[in-house]
């Protein structure tokens, strides 16, 4: 399983309305992509910075996600984000919510 961690910066008072956004559009166009298998958004206490984590069955299918839609959510999410969002990835090596099979040394 592979993890793409999205960071970001928010516009004051708006992170009310960055999750109301996510919830009716971000996170349907997530469904709709090959090989998705999860989002988790937080939201800092102030509501100053925000970070979503997406999960995906392999990294070959968070790269399509990321050259193909990713520009769109970025467009969707401008008027909440304060500057250009910071993308990490990881392979995920555990999970209580998913069964990840843990990878054997080669």
């Amino acid at each position: 399983m592979f993890a793409r961690r999205v960071s970001m910066e928010l516009k004051p008072n708006s992170s009310l309305e960055l999750t109301q956004k996510l919830e009716k559009e971000v996170i349907p166009m997530l469904r709709k992509q090959k090989g998705f298998q999860d989002e988790i958004t937080f939201v800092a206490t102030g509501g100053a910075k925000a970070f979503g984590i997406s999960l995906w069955d392999k990294s070959e299918s968070a790269d399509t996600y990321n050259r193909e839609t990713y520009p769109e959510v970025v467009k969707l999410l401008a008027k909440f984000v304060e500057g250009t969002p910071r993308i990490d990835t990881y392979e995920v090596s555990n999970s209580t919510f998913h069964k990840i099979a843990a990878a054997l040394p080669v």
